[in-house]
C-alpha cells in the first residue's frame, strides 16, 4: 500500500514537471509567433527567399504543438495514477514513449543539420541588401517592417549601415536609419555618426540571440527528456501493480 502510494507521489511530481514544461514550452512559442512576425514580414518581402529560412522561422508551431501535447500527457499520467486506471496508464507511456523516440530523432537530425539556419542566412545576404537598395524609403511596407525589426532586435540592415547606400533613403541626403546610431549622443544619423556607432547588423544579432539561448534550449530538453523516462519508469511500475492486486 505504501508502495503504491509512494509511485502515486512520483507520479504527480513527474507529470507535474511535464504538465509546467508544457506549459512553458506553449508560452514560448506563441511568444515567438508574435515576435518574429517583423521577421516574416522582411522574408516575404526578399525576392528569392528560400523558403526553407521560412519554415526555420514557423518553428513557433512546432512548439506550440509540443508544448500541448506535453500539457495532455502531464494530465493524463495524473488522473491515470489516480484512478489506478491501467488503461489510461498505458496510453500514458505509450504517448511519452513515442514521443521520446520523436525528440531522438529530432536531436539527430538537429546535429546533422546544425549549420542550416547559418548557411541560408549566409546566401540570403545579397538578395536582402538588392531589397534594402530598391526599397528602403521608398516602398512604406517594406520601410516600416525593417524599423520594426531594427528597433526590436537593436540591429542595423542585414550587416551594418552600409546595407543602406544607395537606397532611396539614403539617395541625396547621406542619412541612415536612425537604429543605426546612436541618437542621444548624434542628431543626424549620417555616415560618421553610423560608422562611429557601430551597430551590429541583424543578422549578427539574430545568431547572438540563437547562441545565447541554445544552452537554456539543450538544458530544457534535457530535463524534459529525464522527466519523461522517469514518468515511463513509474507508469509502468504502478501499471503492473495494479495489475497484481486485480
Amino acid at each position: 500500500m505504501c508502495c503504491s502510494n509512494f509511485l502515486k507521489i512520483m507520479m504527480f511530481i513527474f507529470n507535474g514537471g511535464i504538465f509546467l514544461a508544457g506549459a512553458a514550452i506553449l508560452g514560448v512559442g506563441v511568444w515567438v509567433k508574435v515576435d518574429s512576425g517583423s521577421l516574416l514580414g522582411l522574408l516575404e518581402s526578399v525576392e528569392n527567399a528560400p523558403p526553407e529560412l521560412s519554415q526555420l522561422l514557423n518553428i513557433s508551431y512546432l512548439l506550440i504543438a509540443v508544448g500541448a501535447v506535453l500539457i495532455i500527457i502531464g494530465f493524463l499520467g495524473c488522473c491515470g495514477a489516480i484512478q489506478e486506471s491501467r488503461c489510461m496508464l498505458l496510453t500514458f507511456f505509450s504517448i511519452v514513449l513515442i514521443i521520446f523516440l520523436a525528440e531522438v530523432a529530432g536531436a539527430v537530425v538537429l546535429l546533422v543539420f546544425k549549420d542550416l539556419a547559418n548557411d541560408l542566412l549566409e546566401n540570403l545576404e545579397k538578395d536582402v541588401r538588392v531589397s534594402i537598395m530598391k526599397n528602403y524609403g521608398e516602398e512604406q511596407s517594406v520601410t516600416s517592417l525593417w524599423n520594426a525589426t531594427m528597433e526590436e532586435f537593436h540591429c542595423c540592415g542585414y550587416r551594418n549601415y552600409t546595407d543602406f547606400e544607395g537606397s532611396p533613403f539614403n539617395n541625396g541626403r547621406g542619412l541612415y536609419p536612425d537604429t543605426c546610431c546612436n541618437i542621444s549622443t548624434v542628431a543626424v544619423c549620417n555616415a560618421n555618426a553610423a560608422h562611429q556607432s557601430a551597430v551590429v547588423g541583424c543578422f549578427d544579432r539574430l545568431l547572438e540571440l540563437l547562441q545565447e539561448n541554445s544552452l537554456i534550449i539543450a538544458a530544457v530538453a534535457l530535463g524534459i527528456t529525464a522527466l519523461e523516462i522517469a514518468a515511463m519508469v513509474v507508469s509502468m511500475v504502478l501499471y503492473c501493480r495494479i495489475g497484481n492486486k486485480a
